[in-house]
């Protein structure tokens, strides 16, 4: 099977999680026979080198790379409809992975949606996010014969946000890509020391940074733990914060939690993939307070590190990590302070959850997604 695949995301100033998501499921389909023919915006090719080098790409084609810029490309495409010059050639099925939904070309489409923030919190988006989004759904209620989402949870509010026949819809979780060989203490030391971590007892959190994370929360919550002298018996913890740069984050950090913090608080912005799982491995506990998730992959690679994971109590959180997370009410500063001084301070309980965690992640891989995906361009396309 061919498969038309736009791969644009992973290009993108912070490709987040639906860009792990585009990248992963791309190179695990290559890895069950598909014909993958990525597609991506005008860039040079240095920058495609370097996208399909960081998100480890060398088993995937090279991409069609269309002639408009993002923007523009992403708005003709909703509003036009029509396949530009380039189109990847021969193909027997279009999949866009985001609500960038390409054209259908004359041939069967799969769209991937990822959850409803657009609608549920819409004002944690820019204008041209709402606008883009908006067009985008539009655009995938007309075109799309299935839209896959990770958890029966977004596939809940899709239908009531998106009115998207049930019929139409695949749910397909996503998986979780530990490395093939895990960082050692030596190489977790080396990471920590650069980012002047060692001997830190560290509280992570990663993704990207947007409202919708609830990073206000844990850095209140945080502040209250320095503030009180938390940590137990150890020292202090110091909160981490790792990942893109989102948008809409000037003011997510409120300046009272992070002047109590004071140098217990460092924010690493993007980190190459090995540093990331270093960071994992050495971290005492990790911490996910998002308000709303449609599946919250650095959950999973926090399981899979061997961290125990707090994160919030809201559906996709729950159906993804099940009993294996400490789950807290979201933007409850001082019950995030009490879980998260509780954890740190009983050891056996965090080697409790990091068992627990392990067998968890276990359940979903890369792997799993791109058959499940496949299964359903089967239909399409037998």
């Amino acid at each position: 099977m061919r498969v038309a695949l736009n791969l644009e995301q992973i290009l993108a100033p912070s490709p987040g999680g639906v860009g792990r998501y585009s990248a992963r499921l791309a190179a695990n389909l290559v890895r069950l026979g598909v014909d993958v023919r990525p597609m991506v915006a005008r860039h040079d090719a240095a920058q495609v080198r370097a996208a399909w080098a960081e998100f480890c790409l060398s088993e995937v084609p090279p991409p069609v790379v269309l002639p408009l810029p993002r923007p523009v490309l992403y708005d003709a495409w909703h509003l036009l409809g029509r396949p530009p010059r380039r189109w990847p050639a021969g193909v027997d099925l279009v999949h866009g992975p985001s609500l960038a939904v390409p054209p259908k070309g004359g041939k069967p489409l799969v769209v991937s949606i990822h959850d409803a923030a657009p609608w549920i919190f819409p004002e944690t988006f820019t204008a041209r996010g709402r606008w883009f989004h908006s067009m985008g759904a539009r655009a995938a209620l007309r075109r799309a014969d299935r839209v896959i989402t990770g958890s029966a949870a977004a596939a809940g509010e899709l239908a009531e946000h998106m009115s998207l026949p049930a019929e139409r819809v695949r749910v397909v979780p996503y998986g979780v890509s530990a490395p093939a060989v895990r960082p050692g203490p030596d190489e977790v030391g080396e990471v920590l020391r650069r980012y002047d971590l060692e001997g830190s007892a560290y509280v992570l959190w990663v993704g990207s940074l947007e409202p919708r994370k609830g990073i206000g929360t844990l850095v209140t919550a945080m502040a209250q733990l320095v503030g009180g002298g938390a940590g137990g018996t150890g020292p202090l913890p110091v909160l981490v914060l790792a990942g893109y740069p989102g948008w809409q984050n000037s003011d997510l950090l409120p300046a009272a939690g992070l002047a109590r913090l004071g140098p217990r608080f460092r924010q690493l912005g993007r980190v190459a993939d090995h540093e990331l799982w270093a960071l994992y491995s050495g971290a005492a506990l990790f911490a996910f307070p998002s308000l709303h998730e449609g599946f919250g992959l650095p959950v999973l690679e926090a399981m899979a590190a061997g961290v125990p994971v707090v994160a919030s109590d809201i559906p996709a959180i729950r159906e993804v990590a099940g009993a294996a997370a400490l789950l807290v009410p979201a933007g409850d500063a001082a019950a995030w302070a009490g879980a998260i001084e509780a954890l740190l301070a009983d050891a056996s309980r965090r080697a409790e959850m990091v068992e627990q965690g392990r067998r968890r992640a276990e359940l979903f891989s890369w792997a799993a997604t791109a058959a499940s995906t496949l299964e359903v361009y089967r239909e399409l396309v037998p």
